[in-house]
């Protein structure tokens, strides 16, 4: 079952289990807006925006041909107001910031890199930043981090911190050994409904595993 945070007749919110595709995907099995229709008995349900595989947390699916087109506006002008909490090997220079990079997809093998400001086919990418608490293991220290998207770009948040030698835990493809999925977790997601104007702001919490349990106070 998967959990359901906010309903209405136009949309739902709801916490995708980590494993689970957020969009359909040819010859693969186990997707959000399909586990979403058989549960919630929806005649549609919209993809608005996309979590990684192997991310969980909040995610926000439309049930309504009247909602999916301000949904859509919404997160092109960079309405909706995305936190994640992440789990980075090492600790950040500085508590806090902002930073701006631009990223390039390479799509043969489905990676981000940054690049310089104005290679051909880069796009800016910009989060904000704070660190929470830190943990010292066998593997060395770890930082719990809170952060918000500015953009949302490919892999944004895996490729901005490992490109300054902070890799998410676990995050293989950009740089950590860990074997664990990496620790990324969609935490809040804040809206405002395109039909009633009903301001939406949900919170998720992070599995009570590994590595989350490190910062559990």
């Amino acid at each position: 079952m998967i959990r359901i945070l906010y309903e209405d007749k136009g949309l739902v919110v709801c916490e995708k289990p980590v494993g689970v595709l957020s969009s359909p995907e040819p010859g693969k099995r186990r997707d959000m807006p399909t586990l979403l229709q058989k549960q919630t008995g929806a005649y549609r349900i919209d993809v608005i925006h996309r979590l990684d595989q192997p991310v969980g947390g909040v995610m926000v699916y439309s049930k309504s041909d009247r909602v999916t087109p301000g949904l859509y506006r919404q997160m092109a002008g960079h309405h909706f107001i995305k936190e994640y909490l992440a789990v980075v090997c090492g600790v950040p220079a500085q508590p806090a910031g902002t930073w701006t990079d631009w990223l390039l997809k390479d799509r043969q093998r489905c990676k981000s890199r940054t690049v310089r400001p104005g290679t051909p086919g880069a796009k800016e990418a910009q989060l904000t930043y704070r660190l929470l608490s830190t943990a010292q293991t066998p593997q060395g220290a770890l930082s719990l981090l809170k952060v918000r998207l500015h953009t949302g770009r490919t892999h944004q948040i895996r490729v901005q911190f490992s490109s300054r030698g902070l890799p998410l835990l676990g995050d293989i493809r950009y740089g950590s050994k860990a074997p664990c999925s990496p620790a990324l977790w969609s935490h809040r997601l804040a809206l405002t409904h395109p039909v009633t104007g009903k301001p939406i702001d949900v919170t998720c919490p992070p599995p009570d595993s590994w590595p989350w349990s490190l910062f559990a106070e």
